[in-house]
């Protein structure tokens, strides 16, 4: 399935000067994750962002955003963000950076497992 490659370049931006971060092909799309925690991702145009439990119904109270929903039970603490929500690389940076603040808690997700995630594309390199 395709995902939106410009929305992942602006993710890439995004995320760039943080270490650890890799990107997984996994829901149809690719996901995007530091030190092995998934913080957001891509499916088809749909921004998806891991917002948290405590975020999650102030992430859903904004414009052009919903229950990231695959199997019709939606994933809580999961959310997408529709293209219109994510018209700047502001808009962008601050999706990302709010996926980012919760998977940086102490309290937060436990990483994945080890090896099982390529290196992230640097900027103006292809793969």
């Amino acid at each position: 399935m395709a995902y939106d490659e410009k929305l992942a370049e602006r993710i890439r931006h995004a995320l760039g000067g943080r270490k650890r971060v890799s990107e997984k092909k996994m829901f149809g799309g690719l996901a995007f994750l530091v030190g092995g925690k998934m913080l957001c991702g891509i499916v088809k145009d749909d921004l998806m962002v891991r917002v948290g439990p405590e975020r999650y119904g102030e992430a859903l109270r904004r414009p052009h955003v919903r229950p990231m929903d695959f199997t019709g039970r939606p994933m809580k603490g999961f959310v997408f963000v529709g293209p219109a929500a994510c018209g700047t690389d502001e808009a962008v940076t601050a999706w990302v950076e709010l996926g980012a603040d919760f998977v940086a808690k102490p309290d937060g997700p436990r990483g994945g497992r080890r090896g099982h995630t390529k290196p992230a594309r640097q900027p103006g390199r292809s793969s």
